[in-house]
């Protein structure tokens, strides 16, 4: 059976502090660092997952957006045309986790958004500080359809696992977007190897990245 490459807009939403960027470059280039600098806007990196069954090769594309209030406004426009989303909390913050419920909503009430919406419970390394308990967590996920992990930037508990299942969930028959005649703004020519970050300025318009490559 021939290998079947398909591409994917996924973006990254959750409340400032609680680890998004950690998980991001802990998943595409292996690495922490306990002072990560606040997201301006967004940052873009490529992820490759390899299925096995049936042979498939996944191409992430993440959005990794700013967590800070000031820059929700602009949320939309990143999350527009994703067809995966991970809203992550912190286990040790019970308010970034009220926070993920309300992101939840935001993309459950637009119905072209997220395909796959999953739930991650950031910094389980520090299990002595916890507030939201695991059970809580996947309660709320199971209620609303979510795929629900526990993970750990720092260790990479749980990272590659996660981009894997929502990997497996995303639908890998769906056709090449048209094209609409406009200019791209969407970084091209990745190899499988390469994984590039790009810090999007507001003026910058944001692609739906759907599809086949190669």
């Amino acid at each position: 059976m021939a290998k079947r490459n398909c591409q994917f807009k996924l973006v990254i939403l959750g409340e400032s502090a609680v680890g998004k960027s950690s998980i991001v470059i802990r998943l595409c280039k292996s690495q922490f660092s306990e002072y990560q600098e606040a997201t301006i806007g967004a940052a873009f990196m490529t992820h490759m997952v390899v299925l096995e069954d049936p042979p498939t090769t996944v191409k992430l594309e993440i959005w990794d957006t700013a967590g800070q209030e000031r820059y929700h406004s602009l949320a939309p426009m990143y999350y527009r045309g994703a067809q995966a989303a991970v809203v992550v909390y912190d286990v040790t913050n019970k308010d970034s986790f009220v926070r993920a419920k309300s992101w939840v909503n935001e993309l459950n009430k637009n119905a072209n958004t997220a395909k796959v919406i999953a739930l991650a419970g950031n910094k389980v390394d520090l299990e002595a500080q916890r507030v939201v308990s695991h059970e809580e967590a996947q309660e709320y996920a199971n209620q609303n359809g979510l795929l629900f992990m526990e993970t750990s930037a720092k260790t990479a508990t749980n990272v590659p696992e996660l981009f894997t299942a929502i990997a497996q969930r995303l639908p890998h028959d769906i056709e090449p977007p048209r094209s609409s005649g406009g200019s791209a703004t969407q970084p091209q020519n990745d190899s499988p190897a390469q994984q590039r970050q790009v810090v999007v300025r507001l003026e910058t318009g944001v692609p739906t990245a759907i599809g086949i490559f190669v």
